[in-house]
C-alpha cells in the first residue's frame, strides 16, 4: 500500500494473571489499521515502556510500517548499544505489531507469510510440580488425562523442596540445597517412570541451578529416564562448560531462556552442543530474529523450543505458534493456561486441544487487547520472591 505510515506508537501495561505483561500498539495512517506486539519483561516492565515511549515510538513515526527488516535493523542499532533484555524486548513489541499489520494487510495469518504451514497444530508441554512426589504424579495424570502427552516435572519447585536451615541472621531470600536438590530428581523421574511408563515425555527443568560439574553429574544420572530433553543447566556464565556437558552424556540438552545476543547460541548450534533453542522471543527483538535463529537451528539439526511461560502474553504465544507452524525443525512449545480475565483482554487468544495448540486463521497474529480491560488490571513492580536465590549458608546464588 503506498504512502503508509506510523502514526502512533502506545504503549499498554497490564497483569490481568497478576503477571506484569508489556504490550505494544502501532498504529497507521489507514484507518482502523494497526498492530499489536509483545514486549514483555515482566522483571523489568517499566524501563522497557519508557524505552519504547522514549525513543523507538519517535523513531518509528513517519516511516512505512511495511519495511519491517529496514525498520528492525536501524532500531536494533539506532541507540548504538544494543542486543541487551530491555531494548530488545522494547524492539520486539515494534517488530510483532509490524508482522501482524503485515499480515492484516494481506489478509493473510502470519503463518503463511512465513512460508505457510508445515504442521496444524503445534505439540505443547505443561508443568506438574508438587511439595511432594504424589502430587507431582497427580497433576500429570490430570494432564495426561486433558491429551497432554509431554510433560515437564518439577519436585518443590527450581531448585526443590527448600529443607535447610541457613545460619543466624542470614538475609532473607529464596534457599535452596543444589547437592539435595540435584538428588531429588534423580528420585522424581524414578517415581514419574514407574508409574507413568515411557509412553509419556517428561522434561526437566534445571533453571541455571547447578555448577557445570553437578550439572553433568545429573544428566548422566537421568540417562535411563530417557528426558525428552533437560532445559537449561548451565548459567550463561558457565557456557563454555557446554562441550564438557555434552560430550559425557545422551540426555538432550534445551538452552537459551535468558539470551539475549545472537554470540550466545550461533557458537553452541554450529558446533552441535544443543538439541533444542528455547529463547524468550520477545528478549531477542521479536519475530524477525526469531526465523532466522530458526533457520540457523535448522541447518545444525537443532529444534526449537520457545519460551512460552505466563510472561508471555498471549499475543507473544501467538508469535511463537505461528513460527512453530511454518518452522520445519520445531520441536516442542512450553505452555502457560491462560485465566479467563486474561482472554477477555486479549481476544483470539491461542487454544489447546488434546495435547495441541491452535491460532486462529484471523490475518496478522490473529490476538488483540482490549485496552478497557486491560486497564482494569494494572502492574505492580514486585520483583518475584524466586530471583532472590540462596545457597543453604546464606550466600546469594544465580537462579
Amino acid at each position: 500500500m503506498m504512502g503508509l505510515e506510523i502514526t502512533n506508537v502506545k504503549t499498554i501495561l497490564t497483569a490481568p494473571a497478576g503477571i506484569n505483561l508489556v504490550v505494544v500498539k502501532v498504529e497507521t495512517s489507514e484507518p482502523g489499521l494497526y498492530g499489536v506486539g509483545c514486549a514483555t519483561f515482566t522483571q523489568r516492565y517499566t524501563a522497557v515502556a519508557d524505552a519504547i515511549d522514549a525513543y523507538l515510538k519517535p523513531f518509528v513515526i513517519g516511516k512505512d510500517p511495511q519495511r519491517i527488516e529496514d525498520i528492525w535493523q536501524t532500531a536494533a542499532v539506532s541507540g548504538y548499544w544494543r542486543n541487551g533484555p530491555i531494548m530488545n524486548n522494547a524492539l520486539s513489541g515494534i517488530d510483532m505489531a509490524l508482522w501482524d499489520i503485515k499480515g492484516k494487510l494481506t489478509g493473510q495469518p502470519l503463518y503463511q507469510l512465513l512460508g505457510g504451514k508445515c504442521r496444524e497444530a503445534a505439540a505443547v508441554y505443561r508443568h506438574a510440580d508438587g511439595r511432594d512426589l504424589g502430587a507431582v504424579e497427580e497433576q500429570a495424570q490430570r494432564f495426561i488425562e486433558e491429551g497432554i502427552r509431554y510433560i515437564r516435572c518439577q519436585w518443590g519447585g527450581y531448585g526443590g523442596r527448600n529443607d535447610s536451615v541457613p545460619p543466624e541472621n542470614a538475609l532473607p531470600g529464596a534457599y535452596y540445597d543444589p547437592a539435595a536438590y540435584a538428588r531429588s530428581v534423580v528420585s522424581l523421574f524414578d517415581r514419574m517412570r514407574a508409574r507413568l511408563g515411557f509412553e509419556i515425555e517428561l522434561l526437566h527443568d534445571v533453571h541455571e541451578r547447578l555448577q557445570p560439574i553437578e550439572a553433568v553429574r545429573l544428566a548422566k544420572q537421568l540417562e535411563p529416564y530417557r528426558l525428552f530433553f533437560l532445559e537449561d543447566p548451565l548459567a550463561p556464565e558457565h557456557l563454555n562448560a557446554l562441550g564438557t556437558l555434552r560430550s559425557q552424556t545422551a540426555t538432550p540438552i534445551a538452552i537459551g531462556e535468558l539470551f539475549v545476543h545472537p554470540q550466545e547460541w550461533t557458537p553452541m548450534i554450529a558446533q552441535g552442543l544443543i538439541d533444542y533453542i528455547r529463547v524468550h522471543i520477545s528478549a531477542i527483538g521479536g519475530i524477525t530474529p526469531a526465523r532466522k535463529l530458526a533457520a540457523l537451528a535448522e541447518a545444525f539439526g537443532v529444534r526449537t523450543a520457545w519460551h512460552g511461560p505466563g510472561d508471555v502474553s498471549p499475543i507473544g504465544h501467538a508469535a511463537n505458534l505461528h513460527l512453530d507452524l511454518s518452522c520445519p525443525n520445531f520441536g516442542i512449545q512450553e505452555w502457560y493456561e491462560f485465566p479467563e480475565a486474561v482472554r477477555e483482554v486479549f481476544p483470539g487468544s491461542p487454544v489447546v486441544r488434546n495435547g495441541y495448540a491452535y491460532v486462529n486463521e484471523a490475518p496478522g497474529l490473529g490476538v488483540d487487547i482490549d485496552e478497557a480491560k486491560a486497564a482494569l488490571y494494572p502492574c505492580r513492580n514486585d520483583l518475584p520472591a524466586w530471583t532472590l536465590a540462596r545457597l543453604p549458608d546464606g550466600s546469594p546464588a544465580r537462579p
